[in-house]
Parts: C-alpha cells; sequence; structure tokens
C-alpha cells in the first residue's frame, strides 16, 4: 500500500500534468491564432504527452490501490509572447515539474518504497527529454535570428515535422 503522503503527491502531480496538458494547448491555441500551424502542432501533440503523463501517475495509483482524487485544473494563461519566449516559458514549466517529480522521488526513497522509486525512474528519464527539446528549439530559435525566413522554415521543417509520440 502507498503510503498517504506518496498518494497526495502523486495525486498533485496528476493535476501538475493535465495543468501541462491545458498549458500547451493554450500555447497551440496562441500559435494557430498567429498562422503558425507547425508550432501549433508540436504544441497540441505536446499536450496530448502531458495528459498521457498524468493518466501514467493515474494508473500507477490505481495499481497499488491507492486512492485518485482529482481536483481542479487551474486556468492556463491566454497570452502570450514570440515563438522563443513561448519556448522559455515552457522550459521553465518543464523544470518545475522535474522539481516536481524528483521530490516525490526522495519521498518515496525516504519511506522506502522501491516500486514508487522504479515508476518515477521513466518520469526522471521523460524529463531530461522534456527540457532538452525545449532548449534545442530555443537555440534554433536563436540561430534563425527571429527573422520571417528562419521562423517559416522552423514552423514548416522543424516543429511541423513532429510525429505523435
Amino acid at each position: 500500500m502507498l503510503s498517504e503522503k506518496l498518494t497526495t503527491v502523486i495525486n498533485e502531480q496528476i493535476n501538475k500534468e493535465f495543468y501541462s496538458s491545458y498549458l500547451y494547448l493554450a500555447m497551440a491555441a496562441h500559435f494557430d491564432a498567429k498562422a503558425l500551424p507547425g508550432f501549433a502542432k508540436w504544441m497540441k501533440l505536446q499536450a496530448a504527452e502531458e495528459w498521457g503523463h498524468g493518466m501514467r501517475f493515474y494508473e500507477y495509483l490505481t495499481e497499488v490501490g491507492a486512492e485518485v482524487k482529482l481536483a481542479a485544473i487551474a486556468l492556463p494563461p491566454a497570452k502570450f509572447g514570440t515563438p522563443k519566449e513561448i519556448f522559455e516559458q515552457a522550459l521553465e514549466h518543464e523544470r518545475g515539474v522535474t522539481a516536481s517529480i524528483n521530490a516525490i522521488y526522495e519521498l518515496a526513497k525516504r519511506e522506502n518504497d522501491p516500486k514508487t522509486e522504479l515508476m518515477l525512474h521513466w518520469f526522471i528519464n521523460e524529463q531530461v527529454e522534456e527540457e532538452k527539446n525545449a532548449r534545442d528549439i530555443i537555440d534554433q530559435l536563436e540561430m534563425g535570428g527571429g527573422n520571417s525566413f528562419g521562423l517559416m522554415f522552423m514552423d514548416k521543417h522543424v516543429l511541423g515535422a513532429r510525429k505523435g509520440d
């Protein structure tokens, strides 16, 4: 059985993952409104991936016989800046998610719960990828110098080329 503390923080993580999904969907809506369909596609796929992360935590709780307690999902922002600023915001968001997952891992270690530690390994590795993806896109946007041609190239050939995970 999962401890009450671990059950609570994993339920909170479910909410954080679902918020991540909403945040990326809001970013997608921004890019759709700015006629950047490739950026929007990337964000929509990211939103779906984050929802899947929340469901992965959900399924873990049900598998170990813990209670899932869903909470209201916070409203994401409706207005965003430049593509580079948006990916910088995404990177900071992912760093926060990484810190949260690391804290759950540390709690699982303190509570001597190896099954939860093992489950969290997947998320720890996933966060390395999430942060790298955002950093790479920021770097590429910087290389493009903010010009329209570079932005359109990235929209079509980089972000627009992302396949569903």
